[in-house]
């Protein structure tokens, strides 16, 4: 390490400060740690937590945004599709909210560009919440805290644009930036074992890395899904869920094109993919290599990655 002029004439102590300054800088890999905050009004965030947890959102008051993306079960439901209003399915299988605010597009064909219009979508849909915001917004009205509440934390109250508003910015909230794989980035070489380290050099060595990168370790791309393979066919046939971004674009480049999943919180949101067709990790990493990577991956080289998988789980703060 190559000290300054003034650190030489210092000595060991300056030396000794200028080591543990680069040992705690962040190290330069294709993954990024998660931000601290996102520096939420704490007043908003803690309106979008109760209106998160409100089933009134829903038309017939059966469902919330939360009975489908559990913060306790990282973000998701554990079920392959969800349930919505009238306890019919869902389409496909709901995306971890933890850390969506990271994600370059919401939903698995990416036709929400922001949280907000992501819960304009889920209000809307005839199987999710098969709401309006006309309706919404005369039950929350009759509510004295929200009135109170909206009043005291927007200009102009309550308001269909600061109840979006306010449920994005607890959303917001839903960060993780305290895993053990963010320490390591920040400069803690011992946040995480040699051997997470080794599965950690396999998931790059393997080529995952390439579409499991940046902050969110993915949510930054679209991926067809059957790079390698007819994963459908093997699947046993395609439905309509199955086409992914063409049902936003209609161009026929985008058929079975989604949006690549964040891997944080990984290990804590199964069952996988779109389609839930994944019961575990290991199943799902099984299908990752034959039909995203075309390789052959060994027993141990595929344990060595969950390893590291699992050094991405952590609890959000909720600290706006």
């Amino acid at each position: 390490m190559r000290l300054p002029p003034t650190c030489r004439s210092l000595g060991p102590l300056c030396l000794a400060a200028a080591a543990l300054a680069a040992a705690a800088a962040p190290l330069e890999e294709p993954i990024k740690p998660v931000p601290l905050s996102l520096h939420q009004d704490p007043a908003k965030a803690a309106l979008g937590k109760r209106l998160f947890n409100d089933a009134r959102l829903s038309t017939n008051n059966a469902v919330s945004c939360a009975s489908c993306h559990n913060v306790a079960l990282g973000g998701g439901d554990a079920r392959k599709r969800s349930n919505g209003f009238q306890g019919r399915l869902g389409a496909v299988n709901t995306p971890s909210v933890l850390n969506a605010a990271l994600n370059f597009r919401q939903f698995w064909d990416g036709r929400a560009d922001t949280l907000e219009a992501q819960i304009d979508m889920v209000i809307s849909n005839p199987v999710e919440m098969g709401s309006s915001w006309k309706e919404i917004m005369g039950k929350l009205a009759d509510d004295a805290g929200y009135r109170s509440g909206f009043s005291a934390a927007y200009r102009d109250g309550l308001t269909a644009a600061n109840v979006r508003n306010a449920i994005a910015s607890y959303e917001r909230t839903l960060i993780t930036p305290n895993a053990r794989f963010d320490q390591y980035l920040r400069g803690n070489p011992n946040a995480i074992s040699d051997a997470e380290k080794a599965g950690y050099a396999k998931f790059k060595q393997y080529g995952c890395v390439s579409c499991h990168q940046g902050v969110n370790v993915g949510g930054n791309m679209f991926q067809k899904f059957g790079v390698m393979g007819d994963y459908f066919a093997n699947r046993g046939g395609a439905n309509d869920a199955d086409l992914g971004r063409y049902m936003v674009t209609h161009n026929t480049d985008d058929l079975h094109v989604f949006k690549v999943p964040s891997l944080r919180n990984v290990a804590r949101t199964g069952p996988y993919f779109h389609d839930g067709s994944a019961a575990t990790l290991e199943q799902a990493i099984d299908v990752m290599f034959k039909f995203q990577l075309g390789r052959n991956g060994s027993k141990e080289d595929k344990a060595a990655i969950i390893l590291f998988l699992n050094t991405l789980n952590s609890m959000p703060t909720e600290q706006p």
